[in-house]
């Protein structure tokens, strides 16, 4: 509850004309404190409730001067000079990526249910970043539908769409770092949905050259769309998480260039963003020239297969115990299998002992480990139905334990996974992943991403569309018009790659 009261400003020492009250809201508290002087005399207690009330008004202005206005500050005044090389280069590697992730999207069916929403997240494909979070699939679409839509001058140069781009990554990555538990795998809300939002509309505002006060207004009207629950992952439901990410970002920076109002603090506060975020603690960002970049210290993971990035230490545990158990393309012995047990993190939400879609079959643990030890490789057919519920799959997935040591914590950036076969001959073989290919600590290089990217798009592109927008991308700085970039999007697809892709 709050009221009302009358705040006075003290006119200048020339002026003699009355001032004019305008209404400040005071919290209750303020008000108890003003009924401790209600025995002092009608001026003293003016004198206490104007001391108040300016106390008020300094307060305001201090919060005003907070994290979101230093956020603000730096959306609005971060320029291409501030690109560094080494974020060029990765922030272009994860453009290649999520494209090419896109492209294989459009072949699924939950794109075709949801076009306008999923094409990017539709497989879980797409990189992921530390802090938890998949950073490029709600802000890459948003800036290539801008590009495609705004007049074609001034144009907008490659630099300018790195640049917007990098921001979007940006704020992502600074709201997840005033949270510990942004830090680990998510429980409650699914952090695209909620800092993808953030991101998109960071990068919409940066592109379309808003004001530091619009910025701000607009970060504070996409909180209202942000979040997602973390009950809908492994449905079909999940990608659209992403989907909408990008749209209501786009959607906070129009309205804000509307006029639209929100709560400009609503970054500063636990009821605002804080409510998405156990220990939020957001701090005010230094100026923009003392700026650095997260990218600049953090590189984000890139999957080889599309499932939920756990799943991947998983993989590569189980692909080293299957070179002991098996040799060649010899199949693996089941029927000689007693048990398989599987120590990772606890993530209830990978934990799916017997799942029964593709969806389900990307966020399990027990899957990802017996497709692994089955087939010695996992593509992405590996998650079509009938090979989630092959007769072997099956009898083997009725043979894995799980177990969580206490310090195998569920954080992107120190769990591993442990993997003992125990056979019905007493003969135990056990394997340990600390890091995968992939991984930050250990990335793609350049070669096997343009090949995952290759893979990915050469169902609905040509040949030669594909290596014209890998070499586009690998040169991004140097494009002057980034509709270059788009047209080549386009492209409609050769008819013998629509015929297969049907």
């Amino acid at each position: 509850m709050r009221l009302e009261f009358a705040q006075f400003t003290a006119p200048p020492r020339t002026n003699t004309s009355k001032p004019q009250p305008t209404l400040l809201p005071l919290p209750l508290t303020s008000i108890f404190i003003l009924s401790t002087f209600a025995w002092l005399t009608p001026r003293s207690f003016h004198n206490q409730l104007r001391y108040l009330l300016l106390q008020q008004v300094s307060t305001n202005r201090k919060s005003r001067q907070g994290f979101p206005e230093s956020l603000a500050k730096l959306i609005h005044g971060l320029k291409v000079g501030h690109l560094t090389d080494r974020v060029i280069q990765r922030s272009k590697r994860m453009i290649l990526d999520t494209l090419g992730v896109g492209f294989l999207g459009t072949s699924t069916e939950v794109f075709h249910k949801a076009r306008e929403y999923s094409k990017i997240h539709s497989m879980d494909f797409d990189d992921t970043w530390y802090p938890a979070t998949h950073p490029s699939g709600a802000v890459l679409p948003v800036l290539m539908a801008l590009s495609e839509a705004l007049p074609p001058s001034p144009k907008c140069s490659g630099l300018d769409l790195l640049l917007a781009f990098n921001v979007g990554i940006e704020v992502q990555g600074r709201l997840m770092h005033f949270s510990k538990e942004a830090k680990d795998i998510p429980k409650r809300f699914h952090p695209p949905s909620v800092v993808g939002t953030l991101g998109s509309a960071a990068a919409a505002s940066k592109f379309l050259g808003l004001s530091m006060t619009e910025c701000q207004e607009a970060l504070a009207i996409a909180v209202s769309h942000a979040g997602a629950p973390m009950a809908n992952a492994a449905t079909q439901t999940k990608p659209l998480h992403i989907g909408n990410a990008a749209r209501h970002g786009l959607e906070a920076a129009f309205l804000a260039l509307l006029g639209l109002q929100g709560n400009k603090q609503v970054l500063d506060m636990e009821s605002g963003f804080g409510a998405f975020y156990a220990n939020y603690a957001p701090k005010i960002l230094p100026d923009v020239d003392s700026h650095t970049w997260l990218l600049d210290q953090q590189d984000v993971a890139f999957k080889l297969f599309p499932a939920h990035l756990a799943t991947h230490w998983v993989a590569d545990a189980a692909a080293s115990v299957r070179k002991q158990l098996v040799r060649d393309r010899a199949l693996l012995p089941t029927d000689h299998t007693e048990r398989i047990v599987l120590r990772i993190p606890d993530a209830q939400y990978v934990n799916r002992p017997f799942p029964d879609s593709e969806h389900e079959a990307r966020h399990s643990f027990q899957y990802v480990a017996c497709a692994m030890l089955l087939d010695g490789a996992i593509t992405v057919p590996s998650f079509h139905k009938h090979q989630v519920n092959r007769p072997r799959v099956r009898e083997l997935l009725g043979k894995v334990e799980l177990e969580h040591p206490r310090d195998n914590l569920p954080n992107f950036n120190t769990l591993y996974c442990e993997i003992s076969v125990a056979l019905k001959d007493g003969a135990i073989f056990t394997e340990r992943s600390d890091t995968f290919y992939g991984h930050w600590r250990k990335p793609l290089s350049q070669k096997d991403l343009q090949e995952k990217f290759r893979a990915n798009a050469c169902g609905m592109l040509s040949c030669h569309t594909v290596e014209r927008l890998i070499e586009i991308v690998e040169n991004l700085e140097d494009l002057e018009d980034c509709s270059v970039l788009t047209t080549l999007l386009k492209e409609p697809s050769p008819p013998e790659i629509v015929t297969k892709s049907l």
